[in-house]
């Protein structure tokens, strides 16, 4: 295989490789006849290469009666065609060689059946490598013949259309082939035959007005030749232009650049190529608004459509940038957030965490002769099943932690989160070419079933870390149980006391604290100490508990936002990478 480089720009492989790559993004996404005709594009355009290049295959088109056949006899030197005028006479594609060695696998490829050679009759001179096909019509009355013209014209290297003063402005012609092949101009030639019937001015002023017609097109700039297969008039000129471009041996190359072109755009707008449609190919009519006038008249572009030789609209060019999407996704996923800790009812939870802190403390440094009295009441978060983690894992290694029982999300708060999720999907979508636009809201709504599971998940676990006691938890309640060692001693030594005195037993030395003797001081000290150390630990827990509360609302904030971002930002995330990917990809394969 010959690797060519054009003078600039990316090579025919680059680009042969980027469209297959565009096409196998696309596959899903756009509809499947604008992938597979970009897939068949790109295999006609790889068996091409592959084939001979030092032959130039040339076919001649056009409408019953127009002279093709008489013009491919007159270049031929000798009568290949059978000739008709009102009737269709070529059925199948027949082929003229010049120095056709070497021609045969490019024209079993083609599935020409019908092989001459012409260099008998005229000599193989500059038309050396010249393969000459006369195409049926294309406006024959037989389904076979328009779909042997439509298969051939998407597939030969130079098209010569042949037209005649009668018909060279019908619509059949201009919006079924010339018009989709605005971008072929390269590799396009306009023929006006019997022009030996028209009187020097009109052959004038009919190409004058094939010429604008041709700019209606998009085909600015095409050679138009003025020919008379009968007489001759205008044959050197032709021979000429077809002995340049075979000698170039480029026609085959521009042709697939052109189709490589056509293919990338028609890729972009989610549309396959025109030519070889089922309802152009059924043979019906075209578009109301579409239709060429008799010359000198005007022409209409159809409505709805790019103009003629420009790409399809792709929004690689249009649309806000990815610093502005990022941003808008910025905003959107916060949206997204707040609805989703909404509804996983983060409120809730928090107050619960600031509630079961107090409660717990209480528990753990309140005075220990009433502390019991406190367990009677509930504990709001084991109320809500929110427990440390016990330290089993599962397959995955992450925590395994049992579900919550907060509250379900309400009717409201499941349509927030859907409204949340519909608007990161738009903003995500904005810009984008309506199939593409789909595959990105798709992709955002497609873990949507696995958020309610996974933010409870993230809820329990992340809520965990609220149920860890404090150290001087443990330090305080070791103090209360010396004071209350204390209080317990003073009671003590004063019932000894009591029952001694009782008992009219002598008392033993009292020692004392100043006036008052140790064992009052003990009781009543241990008993206000309890109470003091009580009332500070509760206000300590009090403020340590908002700040947990805080604490918690953040780590939940965070932790439901990337469930959020998992889930719904990045597989919308990972469409819009591949669609850059795409556009990429056809940026290359136009070239």
């Amino acid at each position: 295989m010959k690797l060519l480089r054009r003078k600039e720009g990316p090579s025919l492989d680059s680009r042969l490789a980027a469209l297959i790559e565009a096409a196998d993004l696309g596959a899903g996404r756009l509809p499947d006849e604008a992938v597979a005709a970009a897939r068949e594009v790109a295999g006609r355009a790889g068996a091409r290469r592959e084939l001979s290049l030092d032959h130039t295959v040339v076919a001649l088109a056009g409408a019953t009666g127009s002279g093709k056949s008489s013009l491919y006899n007159a270049l031929a030197g000798k009568k290949l065609a059978d000739v008709g005028v009102t009737r269709p006479t070529t059925s199948a594609a027949q082929a003229a060689l010049w120095d056709g060695d070497g021609a045969g696998p490019l024209l079993d490829w083609l599935e020409v059946p019908y092989r001459h050679s012409a260099s008998e009759a005229t000599g193989a001179g500059d038309l050396a490598g010249l393969v000459l096909l006369d195409l049926p019509d294309h406006d024959s009355i037989r389904l076979s013949h328009r779909l042997e013209v439509d298969r051939l014209v998407s597939q030969v290297d130079l098209l010569v259309w042949v037209v005649d003063p009668q018909k060279y402005a019908d619509a059949a012609l201009h919006e079924r082939y010339l018009r989709p092949l605005a971008g072929h101009r390269d590799v396009t030639v306009m023929v006006l035959n019997q022009v030996d019937r028209l009187p020097p001015a009109a052959v004038e002023r009919c190409l004058d007005d094939l010429r604008r017609l041709l700019e209606g097109d998009g085909l600015t700039g095409v050679p138009v030749l003025a020919v008379s297969a009968t007489t001759g008039q205008g044959l050197d000129a032709l021979r000429t232009l077809l002995a340049q471009r075979v000698a170039d041996r480029r026609s085959w190359s521009a042709r697939l650049s052109a189709d490589l072109t056509t293919a990338a755009d028609h890729l972009a707008a989610g549309e396959p190529p025109p030519i070889g449609s089922v309802h152009l190919a059924a043979g019906e009519p075209p578009p109301i608004g579409s239709v060429h006038l008799a010359p000198g008249g005007p022409s209409a572009t159809p409505g709805g459509r790019h103009a003629p030789g420009q790409p399809p609209a792709i929004a690689a060019g249009g649309g806000p940038g990815k610093d502005e999407v990022a941003k808008r996704l910025d905003g959107a996923g916060r949206g997204l957030t707040g609805a989703l800790c909404a509804a996983a009812g983060v409120p809730v939870i928090v107050e619960a965490v600031a509630k079961g802190h107090r409660h717990r403390a209480v528990v753990a440094t309140g005075w220990p002769v009433t502390r019991w009295l406190r367990r009677f009441r509930p504990d709001p978060l084991r109320r809500l099943r929110i427990e440390p983690p016990r330290g089993r894992r599962d397959g995955d290694g992450r925590e395994v932690v049992g579900r919550t029982s907060v509250p379900a999300a309400s009717v409201a708060q499941r349509a927030q989160v859907e409204t949340a999720i519909r608007d990161v999907a738009e903003v995500a979508a904005g810009g984008l070419p309506g199939p593409w636009a789909a595959a990105v809201r798709q992709a955002a709504r497609s873990r949507a079933t696995e958020l309610t599971d996974a933010v409870d998940r993230v809820v329990a676990t992340t809520s965990a870390g609220a149920t860890r006691r404090p150290r001087w938890w443990r330090a305080v309640n070791l103090l209360q149980w010396l004071v209350f060692a204390a209080l317990l001693a003073g009671a003590i030594w004063l019932g000894v006391l009591f029952a001694m005195d009782y008992l009219r037993l002598p008392q033993p030395p009292l020692p004392t604290a100043g006036p008052v003797p140790w064992p009052t001081v003990l009781l009543v000290g241990g008993a206000v100490a309890g109470v003091v150390i009580a009332l500070l630990s509760r206000l300590a827990a009090w403020a340590g508990g908002r700040r947990r509360a805080r604490r918690t609302a953040k780590a939940l904030r965070t932790a439901i936002g990337q469930v959020g971002h998992e889930l719904v930002i990045e597989p919308a995330q990972a469409e819009l990478a591949t669609y850059a990917r795409f556009t990429e990809a056809l940026e290359v394969a136009r070239g």
